[in-house]
């Protein structure tokens, strides 16, 4: 292998590259050439491979192709207003390889049965009431994000991704629970998901109390955006899963079968 890619690339069948830079990066993380490691990055790199096989050999291969990260805002005040309704639904998919953001599904929900967000969510969410007036309905927005999860190639059987959230309220309490008030099925890609708090416990050794404040804290990471924006706080978890990734943690499903 290390004599093929000396060759270069001109006199090495194009058709094969693709395979030779898998196997170098497979035989790399195994161990089976560490001490080419240096000159076979130089040759990759020389061939214009050296951001992916960076890529393929800085993460232990995941269980998944991609994680989908997840983080609602709903209406809320003080005392809680029931029922709670989403009015933000963002999600970002995230290379299962490289750990990259590869696509963004953003929209804000129009709220109906408390259509008038109240100063504390505004306060806290930072989702003003023109945000949401004249946005489509929950069960517009769950079309749409099904027509996006087909359109990423998400719903392909071959396919495995995952649901992860900051927590088990986004799927397991505020989803589920808007439904079934407005009658409404819930797809069965919601129905699996990766707590972040638990999966950074797992890594980590300590339960981040205060969240993704005390998680970026803990792996030294800036805080992306503002606390409560949905859109932020998945970037702050990707950011997470990437550092962790690259310390060898391999995200698993945490949530229990419905």
């Amino acid at each position: 292998m290390i004599a093929l890619l000396h060759t270069g690339a001109a006199k090495f069948p194009q058709n094969l590259l693709p395979r030779a830079r898998q196997a170098v990066c497979s035989l790399l993380r195994a161990g089976v050439l560490k001490g080419y490691s240096s000159i076979v990055s130089r040759k990759l790199a020389s061939h214009g491979f050296g951001a992916s096989m960076a890529a393929m050999s800085s993460f232990p291969p995941q269980r998944y192709h991609y994680f989908l990260v997840l983080d609602f805002e709903a209406t809320c005040d003080k005392p809680q207003i029931h029922p709670q309704e989403i009015i933000e639904f963002p999600i970002l998919k995230l290379n299962g390889r490289t750990m990259e953001i590869e696509s963004t599904f953003h929209m804000y929900v129009q709220p109906v049965v408390h259509p008038q967000l109240t100063p504390f969510c505004t306060e806290l969410t930072g989702i003003i009431q023109g945000m949401v007036d004249g946005q489509p309905s929950l069960q517009q927005v769950l079309e749409r994000v099904d027509e996006w999860m087909a359109k990423e190639g998400l719903l392909d059987p071959s396919v495995k991704s995952i649901f992860v959230t900051c927590g088990d309220w986004d799927l397991k309490v505020m989803l589920p629970g808007q439904c079934q008030y407005l009658g409404l099925p819930v797809a069965d890609y919601f129905k699996q998901w990766i707590n972040l708090k638990k999966a950074y416990s797992f890594a980590m050794g300590s339960w981040p109390k205060n969240g993704l404040l005390d998680m970026n804290k803990g792996l030294n990471l800036q805080h992306i955006g503002r606390p409560h924006s949905g859109i932020d706080d998945c970037k702050n978890i990707a950011n997470i899963m990437k550092t962790l990734a690259h310390r060898g943690f391999i995200f698993k499903q945490t949530s229990k079968p419905f």
